[in-house]
């Protein structure tokens, strides 16, 4: 399959996705040509505000990969991934992110992401969304114990 015809399945699914209640955003993970992920947005049907296409063909293709990373993979999406996707993408590691709709089509179809990215910029005081940092006891120690794993696996 060439990457029209992989972002064409990506478009399928995402039409598919609005006739069974779910969002249109539809997304597959490729390696050596073979799709090994495929999701849709299932947000509302879902009730999970995380339930996006990317995030969710990412979930399938690491489960049949075994794996938390898609190195040697290339996601296809109908539309530009949102920053939560775009975070989730980062720490999968795929080689490439193939895309058919850009973020102001989205936006003009009622789906605009665009307050999230210029949150991002703030320091987390000056955000919409109140975010305290609170000092506690003890904190820290998840991340010591971490670092003085011997056999983690690094991602």
């Amino acid at each position: 399959m060439s990457r029209d015809r992989f972002l064409r399945e990506a478009v399928r699914l995402a039409s598919e996705s609005v006739s069974g209640n779910g969002g249109p955003f539809g997304a597959i993970v490729v390696r050596h040509g073979e799709i090994v992920g495929r999701g849709q947005n299932r947000v509302t049907a879902s009730r999970d505000p995380t339930a996006h296409a990317e995030v969710a063909a990412i979930r399938d293709a690491c489960k049949k990969l075994d794996s938390h990373q898609l190195a040697g993979c290339e996601l296809y999406s109908s539309s530009e991934p949102c920053p939560m996707c775009l975070g989730a993408i980062y720490w999968a590691r795929p080689d490439a992110v193939y895309f058919a709709n850009e973020r102001d089509e989205a936006a003009a179809a009622g789906f605009d992401d665009a307050f999230i990215y210029d949150e991002i910029e703030l320091l987390p005081g000056d955000r919409r969304i109140r975010m305290v940092r609170v000092n506690v006891d003890g904190a820290g120690e998840p991340f010591r114990l971490w670092q003085a794993k011997t056999d983690r696996v690094e991602y």
